[in-house]
């Protein structure tokens, strides 16, 4: 163990947060360093919008779904794709923008590899954080209310502050039921080692008192049925071209 991978194994979502501002240095300090991720051919496709008016805050609890810690961390960032920059560059040697599927899939993995560096940064620094996947619930209000232009692709709200709690560590799925030699496992396999983690969130639940429910019920539950299925037509009215 080193304390990167000590840094790493105590990752917890922070959903409480005490009333402190976080200094200007920290943020410019863990953007530089988000800055540093990977990027397929040096494209830099993402950008990281910070929420500072208090309305704009306040608006964005309710459109992503109630969430007070949106107005209450101590900063509030939204990442997005940005495939705008590479269009004004196509513009300005007069060849046409098009990118296809391929644009707005880069868009996504560097957003997020840049995302989790941040959020690694201000993690070393003794920040807690959440992403808040709530933005995708009305992409049309948040992305009016941001003023986001044509090319760029609002993904997920980042809350960043001082903690106010101390949550335990959730237990993840097994080493084996993420990582493979070779080949993917037979589907039985799978389904064995997912009963295995089945039983372990149950009885962290349990404990916690959240009642001890199947989390295979629930994911069941989840993916059978389809969520913000308007995603889709925002991104396309922003450019993406998903065909």
């Amino acid at each position: 163990m080193n304390e990167t991978i000590a840094l790493l194994q105590k990752h917890r979502s922070i959903r409480s947060f005490k009333s402190l501002p976080i200094p200007e240095e920290h943020i410019l300090a863990a953007v530089a360093s988000g800055q540093m991720a990977s990027s397929s051919s040096n494209i830099q496709s993402y950008c990281l919008i910070r929420i500072t008016d208090p309305r704009k805050r306040q608006t964005l609890v309710e459109l992503t779904g109630g969430q007070p810690k949106v107005a209450e961390s101590g900063a509030f960032f939204v990442v997005c794709g940005d495939t705008r920059r590479h269009r004004l560059m196509c513009e300005k040697h007069e060849k046409k923008y098009d990118a296809k599927l391929e644009a707005f899939l880069l868009a996504l993995v560097d957003a997020t590899l840049f995302a989790q560096n941040l959020v690694l940064a201000f993690e070393s620094l003794g920040y807690g954080i959440c992403f808040i996947g709530g933005l995708r619930n009305n992409l049309p209000e948040s992305g009016s209310l941001l003023e986001i232009p044509t090319g760029v692709y609002p993904f997920y709200g980042l809350c960043v502050g001082s903690p106010d709690h101390e949550p335990p560590l959730r237990p993840r799925l097994p080493l084996e039921a993420v990582y493979f030699e070779d080949r993917y496992p037979p589907d039985d396999v799978v389904l064995g080692r997912l009963e295995a983690y089945n039983g372990a969130i149950r009885e962290f639940e349990g404990d916690r008192g959240e009642g001890r429910s199947s989390w295979i019920q629930r994911m069941a539950e989840k993916f059978s049925r389809p969520q913000r299925t308007d995603i889709a037509a925002y991104y396309r009215s922003q450019g993406a071209d998903l065909g």
